[in-house]
């Protein structure tokens, strides 16, 4: 996973001189592959480098090893440089000279994913990084989710988070009246007793970036409300037990499928002491050992690396910055040891950044094969 990370990881000089981001696919030599699901994305994007800055600020704080934070910095100046003046962020760079991508939908100003991820990342780096440039960033950022309206409850999960990360280093009246009424709004979006990802959604939620019952949990402790806890438990329970329990029995499955339920599964079972909820965890992890459709290894420990996923059967070759991100977030005690074995020619990308880069070939299909 972190080995991967540091094969994709890239130099971005336009962001500052220790910029660094990291390339959204690979193919199976594990060479960089451009995104262009939705016409011509890119070659990186904030919303893998906020995911990743929340991981380094993890393995650095745990480890301390001076890699850790180097990325944890060069991630950093990176998202800094991808907000507008005006707080939005674009995601996208189109090269790795860094040209911005204003046009593709998954790039846009201000998308809600991206928006939500690198506000998160910043309340989670302002723990642990002594930067003075990330309260005014968040400042400008925050104002655009406050304006927003008809969030996705997967969305409004990640401002909760946000939110919480960021009051327990201060009291800010606002933040927390703010979590109340968003954790009504993530409580409200549901099928029966089941929580969806949206209004819109039909028929069992996805999987993918699906973490509300963990966010309403940790939540409901903070506003001191049982009955959220009780609403997250319920779904919990409902959404995750039998996919878990089948191995994730499904046509297609992501790591971050997983990730989100290995996420889910650990908060309510810390926040109701309740020990099923943990042992379920562990059941989930162990889709990347091979508990999973294909019946075989997901995370492929020697060579360091998670394929992008599971499809009809087979293991994805392929291995991108999201599925390795996230696979070293749900199976982050694993993470932890790598991490400390690690050197920094091993954990950080070649050169850690003044290695001159090509722009890679662009996916031309995403099948997971």
């Amino acid at each position: 996973m972190l080995r991967q990370l540091a094969r994709l990881g890239r130099s971005v000089p336009f962001a500052g001189p220790g910029a660094l981001a990291i390339a959204v696919y690979s193919d199976n030599l594990d060479q960089p592959v451009r995104a262009q699901q939705a016409g011509y994305e890119g070659v990186a994007c904030v919303d893998d480098a906020a995911r990743a800055l929340e991981l380094y600020c993890d393995l650095w704080e745990a480890t301390e090893a001076p890699w850790a934070r180097r990325w944890c910095e060069g991630l950093l100046d990176f998202i800094l440089a991808m907000q507008d003046a005006d707080g939005r962020w674009l995601n996208f760079i189109l090269d790795w000279d860094g040209a911005p991508n204003h046009e593709a939908r998954t790039s846009i100003a201000g998308g809600a994913f991206w928006q939500a991820r690198a506000l998160l990342a910043l309340a989670r780096a302002a723990q642990v990084l002594d930067d003075v440039r990330i309260d005014g960033a968040l400042e400008r950022g925050l104002a655009h989710i406050r304006e927003a309206d008809e969030v996705p409850s997967d969305v409004r999960a990640l401002h909760i988070r946000t939110a919480l990360t960021l009051l327990q280093t201060g009291d800010d009246r606002r933040l927390g009246a703010e979590v109340g009424v968003w954790s009504g709004e993530v409580a409200g979006c549901r099928d029966g007793e089941v929580l969806m990802n949206s209004r819109a959604e039909s028929g069992p939620p996805h999987l993918w970036a699906h973490i509300q019952e963990g966010v309403l949990a940790d939540a409901g402790v903070w506003l001191g409300r049982p009955d959220l806890v009780a609403v997250a438990s319920r779904s919990a329970e409902l959404v995750f037990r039998r996919i878990v329990v089948s191995g994730f029995d499904l046509p297609r499955t992501q790591p971050y499928d997983v990730a989100s339920a290995v996420y889910v599964l650990t908060r309510v079972g810390e926040v109701t002491g309740t020990p099923a909820y943990a042992a379920l965890a562990a059941v989930a992890r162990s889709w990347f050992d091979g508990r999973n459709g294909a019946g075989v290894a997901v995370y492929d420990r020697q060579a360091g690396r998670v394929g992008d996923g599971v499809e009809e059967g087979r293991v994805s070759r392929n291995s991108g910055a999201e599925a390795n991100i996230v696979g070293a977030q749900a199976l982050f005690d694993d993470a932890v040891l790598l991490a400390r074995e690690l050197t920094d020619a091993q954990a950080l990308p070649a050169g850690a950044g003044d290695r001159p880069w090509t722009s890679p070939p662009a996916l031309e299909n995403r099948s997971l094969r």
